[in-house]
């Protein structure tokens, strides 16, 4: 999935303001190949656009192992606004 110039913009400004790392959880509905590559890519990419802030990315597909380290919450269903 590609962002659009709306979501890359609000993300940008999130991280100047916030300051902090940006995490982002992928939830995948097909195995991935080479799970490790993809994140690097990602992080790579989405750590450019947002000028070098760091970005943690976790990954979520059928056939990974999910390990403790990863908190529950990020896979709980999101509570409405």
């Amino acid at each position: 999935m590609r962002l659009t110039d709306d979501p890359i913009q609000t993300i940008r400004q999130s991280a100047r303001q916030i300051g902090s790392a940006l995490d982002l959880m992928l939830d995948l509905p097909a195995p991935v190949d080479n799970p490790a590559l993809m994140a690097a890519q990602l992080t790579a990419r989405v750590s450019h656009t947002i000028y070098g802030r760091r970005v943690d990315i976790v990954i979520s597909a059928p056939k990974l192992m999910r390990f403790p380290s990863v908190p529950t919450a990020a896979h709980a269903p999101s509570a409405p606004a």
